[in-house]
Order: structure tokens, then C-alpha cells, then sequence
């Protein structure tokens, strides 16, 4: 008897040392997650720093190479050799970075934002620790005076600098800035033609919104493309797929996917099913848009667009609507990808508010030339109906 209250009690001195250590393990697991999440901010803060730090200067750098340029009228001569005996001079002092081809990407940086130049003003180091808070305290610039703004880095400008529109580049600095695109996010959304493929899915009058705003997600019809672009699935136009390998292929680029799709798109399910007087139907995927507050319904078709698909999509937004959504939620939106997306098919057989969209996509890259062609005449045409030619 005494010997098993023993044993008891040794059994409780364990657990009870367990649960001690595991307290301990527990607590130094959250101290040191509080304290990994400031240093892990704190060096973010510094690269951030030392991005604007780089960017700034070389845009100081790029108005003297200007300055210095403009001061006679036969200097293209003596400017080569200016900026040669430059970069051998910068690089034997400060290393890399000041080759002959970036000190004239620093000069068609200057050239290429300059109007955002107001004044003249005295640029000061930032300090150890600086974020993006604090530069315009750093640079100490009277309220009243025009500092010009970068919020990218120099790689993310060495992108922009290639835009010839400086709409599409306002756009494109825009939307890396708020989305917080990588380098590689940015130059695939140029390649891809966003700006043009947004343009074109808009009101003429709400394009030069994008080029002042960004992208700005107000309504159902805000977040179309035309086409939308999916080359990151590795699939050729000459392929032969159906519409579960299209499917399957888009789920495993499911990140980039909701990319291309744009701004608040999250993923809930494929093939989602529900259930109509003892009939399945079968939602290929279904998103939610958090800016719109409202289910996002795609069906794919890799067939020619028929009214039977319309009817489908307007039945499965119906069921969302009735049976799913909240009263806080807006009206589902129920898109149609399509190979080939027949717009007068969709106005012929669904009323102005359905709510429903078809659009193309295209697995490959689209022809800028023609997209920026077709966007020019475009707005050509809407400026001479507001001249009233």
C-alpha cells in the first residue's frame, strides 16, 4: 500500500516537471517568436533604407550627369568621354555599381522622372536604421516644397525606365508600390501587358484613372482583363487539353493564378459541388473577392462559348445568391474563361444585370505592339468625341 502511494506520487513529480518544461519550452517559444519578428522587421527596414538610399542618389547623380551635359552645344563627344573617366574613377574608389552602362541607365533615370523635380534640395544620409517613414524627415524638405517620391527599388525602376507611355509606367509604379510586387512580379506584369489588357476592359473614360490611381476595385466588371494571360502554365496554344487538365494546371499555379486574376482574389474551392432537386452540379472554381465582398464563380471552357454555358453560370449564380452568400455580401459575380469569349453571344442571351462575364484567356504571352495599337486608336477616338469632331 505504501509503496503504491509511492509510485503515485513519484508519477505526479513527472508530470508535473513535464508540464513545468513544457511550460518553460512554450514561453521561450513566443518570447523568441516576439523577438525573431522585430529583428526579421528591423532587417527589412535597413534593406528598405539602403533600396531608397541607392535610388535617391542616383537620381542626384543622373541630374549632375545632366547638368554638366547641357552646359554646351557640341557635347556628345565629350560626354562619352566624360562618363568613361567617370566610371573608371567611381569604380577605383567605390567598386561596383558605376560601370559606363549603369551611369547611363542613372542618367535616363533622371531624364525620365525629372518633372517630379520642383525645387533644389540637399540630400542628407539616412540614418542606420531609417524607414520608410522617415525620409522625407531624413531629407528634411520644407512642406511647402516638391521632393520627388520613389517607393521601389532601383531594379524595380530599371524596369520602369523601359515604358515609352508614361501613363502605363505611372500604372505600373502604382501597383508595384501597393501590391509590393518583387522585381519578378513586375516584369512579368509588363510583359504580360497589363496596363493595356485593364485599358481595354474599361470605360474610355476611366483609363487615365489607372494611370493616376492604379488599379481600383469598385465594381465586378473593375476586376476584368482582356484576355487574361495564363503562359505560367506551361501549355501551348497547339496543345489538345480539356477542361480538367486547364483546371489542374491553374491549381497547381494556384498563386499565380490569383495574381493574374488581380487585386483581393482568394481561393475557397474546385469543383465545388451543390445540389438542386437530387441533381449535382459542379462549380469548376470558386473564389472570393474581399475588396467587392462577394463570390467570384469561374467556369472554364475550352469549347466555343454557347448560350447553354451562360444559362449554367446565371443558374449557379442564382444558388450563390439564394442559398449561399450573406446579407452583408454583395451579388455574386460568375465569370466564364474562354478560349473564345463571343461578347455579342453574352448581350444577346443575358439581361444588362446578370452579373456575369465572359472573357478570353490565352496561354501566352499577348503582342504589345497590337494591344498598344489598339488602346491608342481607342483613345484617339474617345478624345475626338470630347472635342466634338
Amino acid at each position: 500500500m505504501q509503496r503504491k502511494k509511492i509510485i503515485n506520487y513519484s508519477k505526479k513529480i513527472r508530470n508535473f516537471a513535464k508540464k513545468s518544461t513544457m511550460n518553460k519550452i512554450e514561453k521561450t517559444d513566443k518570447l523568441f517568436g516576439k523577438i525573431a519578428s522585430i529583428i526579421e522587421q528591423s532587417r527589412q527596414n535597413v534593406v528598405t533604407a539602403v533600396n531608397l538610399t541607392m535610388v535617391y542618389t542616383y537620381f542626384e547623380i543622373g541630374r549632375y550627369i545632366v547638368e554638366d551635359e547641357q552646359q554646351g552645344e557640341e557635347r556628345a563627344e565629350y560626354g562619352k568621354s566624360i562618363l568613361k573617366d567617370l566610371s573608371s574613377r567611381l569604380t577605383e574608389k567605390y567598386g561596383n555599381g558605376f560601370s559606363i552602362a549603369n551611369l547611363k541607365f542613372i542618367r535616363q533615370f533622371f531624364l525620365t522622372y525629372q518633372k517630379r523635380l520642383n525645387t533644389v534640395y540637399q540630400i542628407q544620409p539616412l540614418p542606420e536604421h531609417a524607414t520608410q517613414e522617415m525620409v522625407n524627415t531624413v531629407y528634411q524638405i520644407d512642406q511647402t516644397l516638391s521632393l520627388p517620391k520613389f517607393m521601389l527599388s532601383w531594379s524595380h525602376y530599371l524596369i520602369l525606365m523601359r515604358i515609352d507611355n508614361p501613363e502605363a509606367r505611372s500604372f505600373y509604379e502604382i501597383e508595384a508600390t501597393k501590391q509590393q510586387w518583387s522585381v519578378r512580379q513586375l516584369a512579368r506584369q509588363t510583359a504580360s501587358s497589363l496596363y493595356e489588357r485593364l485599358a481595354l476592359s474599361r470605360n474610355k473614360k476611366e483609363v487615365m484613372r489607372l494611370a493616376n490611381e492604379g488599379q481600383t476595385i469598385e465594381k465586378p466588371a473593375d476586376v476584368l482583363k482582356r484576355p487574361v494571360t495564363l503562359e505560367f502554365l506551361g501549355m501551348e496554344e497547339k496543345d489538345v487539353y480539356t477542361e480538367n487538365i486547364l483546371e489542374n494546371r491553374i491549381i497547381s499555379n494556384l498563386q499565380k493564378f490569383l495574381l493574374e486574376m488581380g487585386k483581393g482574389f482568394l481561393f475557397e474551392a474546385r469543383q465545388k459541388r451543390f445540389t438542386f432537386e437530387e441533381q449535382h452540379f459542379f462549380v469548376d472554381l470558386v473564389l472570393y473577392n474581399r475588396l467587392l465582398q462577394c463570390y467570384v464563380l469561374l467556369d472554364l471552357k475550352t469549347d466555343r462559348l454557347s448560350h447553354q454555358d451562360l444559362g449554367q453560370m446565371q443558374m449557379y449564380v442564382n444558388y450563390y445568391d439564394r442559398y449561399v452568400k450573406e446579407d452583408f455580401e454583395k451579388p455574386t459575380v460568375g465569370i466564364l474563361l474562354c478560349k473564345d469569349a463571343n461578347q455579342m453571344l453574352v448581350e444577346l442571351t443575358l439581361p444588362e444585370n446578370a452579373n456575369i462575364y465572359a472573357t478570353q484567356y490565352a496561354l501566352y504571352l499577348p503582342d504589345k505592339e497590337t494591344l498598344q495599337k489598339k488602346l491608342k486608336e481607342w483613345t484617339e477616338e474617345f478624345e475626338d468625341v470630347q472635342n466634338g469632331q
